[in-house]
């Protein structure tokens, strides 16, 4: 029996906390290897930065895939089940890469990592090639598990949440992929070093399953946790009323029986869709850019390796500086309390004001001449405006979709980012290869920092270019019915 108490619960704030959770691990298990790559597992496979962006590039692009499907899974499994599933997969995807090194060692017929390190010639090259190869397969599993978080999250969100609210509560738990990349230098390299110092492998082994781990016990959670909010006890009538202020505007589950359903390519046909995609396809990899690139980015340039106190302190500033994203996801609130707009042209409104702070970014490389806090100091607001971009962005994709719509519209949204994020990885790795190759120079610099300032520049003007394509195609708040 549902309770009357007239003072409001907060049972939607408890499970804002759990996609919170859930977004942290997310992002901790993917950066496990971003983070053990240079100083770990390169020497021991004799990786080049094309291994590297290889095996981060097709992880992007089935994270891509995955997601075209993953909304749509969500809303046939349910929130509950889905959720469970999605971080089930990608845990066992995340323990799977401790078995990668034995696995090389089984094909190749060495019998110790320190074969591994000591190989010349054409067996270190089939080391190279035959840990790719495992790597990916096990990056594969980790990207089709984690392409299911989001679709969830934000369909928790629309059923918890009113429209006025979702910007703030996705920016709560989007910043759970901030929280794991500011825990994850801090604790991820030192993992590695200390099972490294013991004997247990080359170290990155156990910090893959320690980290791996974490989902499995947020699902404990999660199942105790979780219910649908109109058979939710703890919820009280006056949380519910709260939460379903908007159910005028929406469509009644007994109309929505008779609404035809909005499959992949019936989203496809809507300019509102194109409009959401291609914002998240300009701007999404950036971020993963910075995600799976900076701790390279402090070795090559700097000669900091990812376990060096210095590095661990970088990164954590950065990402302790996109933070702030928290208050780019109250600014449409704030915006629609003081000027009555829709949630969509405040949305707009505010994603214009997060497009304008990543050019700052276009002097990172430049100013890393005189310290090497100055670009990470940038490079970090620029990951905060991301985040708040980001967080909206998602939630466009709620204010102008039904509810019975929003984990697939998510899904495509997704997708575009991981098709983007496959695109700069790849790229990235190549570039940096060649340009090290080629001591090539761009406005000043050779070798691999003009590769990086390339991307750089890339990433300064894409939020500017995404916002002019969403504002051309939607130009005014225009619902699908």
């Amino acid at each position: 029996m549902r309770n009357t108490n007239t003072k409001m619960s907060n049972v939607r704030w408890v499970i804002c906390a759990m996609l919170f959770l859930a977004t942290t691990v997310n992002y901790m298990d993917r950066q496990v290897l971003s983070l053990t790559w240079k100083d770990f597992i390169a020497p021991e496979f004799h990786w080049s930065d094309s291994n590297y962006g290889d095996v981060a590039a097709i992880f992007s692009i089935v994270y891509a895939i995955a997601n075209i499907f993953s909304g749509r899974i969500i809303d046939w499994l349910g929130t509950k089940r889905g959720y469970l599933w999605a971080i089930g997969i990608w845990s066992g995807g995340a323990c799977l890469h401790a078995l990668c090194g034995w696995a090389t060692e089984h094909i190749v017929g060495v019998h110790t990592a320190a074969e591994l390190v000591g190989a010349t010639g054409e067996i270190a090259s089939m080391i190279s090639m035959v840990s790719v190869y495992f790597f990916i397969a096990a990056r594969i599993v980790l990207a089709c598990g984690e392409a299911g978080n989001f679709p969830a999250a934000v369909k928790v969100t629309a059923e918890y949440f009113p429209q006025k609210d979702r910007a703030f509560a996705t920016a709560i738990f989007n910043a759970g992929s901030t929280v794991g990349a500011l825990i994850a230098p801090l604790t991820i390299p030192s993992l590695a070093s200390y099972f490294r110092s013991i004997g247990v492998g080359n170290g990155w082994e156990m910090a893959f399953i320690v980290i791996g781990g974490l989902g499995f016990v947020w699902m404990a959670f999660w199942v105790f946790i979780y219910k649908d909010v109109d058979h939710n006890p703890r919820v009280n009538a006056a949380e519910l009323s709260y939460i379903k202020q908007d159910q005028d505007n929406e469509v009644k589950p007994a109309e929505a029986q008779h609404q035809p359903k909005l499959g992949v390519l019936d989203c496809l046909k809507l300019r509102q869709t194109w409009a959401i995609l291609l914002g998240k396809f300009c701007t999404d990899g950036v971020w993963w850019f910075f995600l799976f690139w900076t701790p390279a980015y402090l070795s090559d340039v700097y000669g900091l390796a990812s376990d060096n106190p210095t590095a661990q302190m970088l990164i954590f500033v950065l990402y302790a500086i996109t933070m702030l994203a928290l208050y780019g996801g109250k600014l449409p609130t704030i915006i629609i309390n003081r000027t009555g707009l829709n949630a969509y042209t405040a949305r707009m409104r505010a994603m214009l004001i997060f497009a304008l702070f990543p050019l700052l970014g276009l002097f990172a490389q430049p100013l890393g001449n005189y310290s090497y806090w100055l670009p990470i100091i940038l490079i970090g607001i620029v990951g905060a405006a991301h985040q708040s971009w980001s967080a909206n962005l998602y939630s466009v994709g709620s204010d102008l979709f039904p509810q019975r719509a929003v984990a697939t519209i998510t899904g495509l949204n997704s997708a575009a980012g991981g098709l983007s994020s496959f695109l700069i990885n790849m790229g990235s790795g190549k570039l940096f290869d060649y340009a090290d190759a080629t001591q090539m120079t761009f406005l000043g610099f050779t070798g691999k920092p003009a590769g990086y300032f390339i991307i750089f520049c890339y990433c300064s003007v894409a939020y500017l270019v995404g916002w002019i394509i969403m504002k051309t195609l939607v130009p005014k708040y225009k619902p699908v019915a």
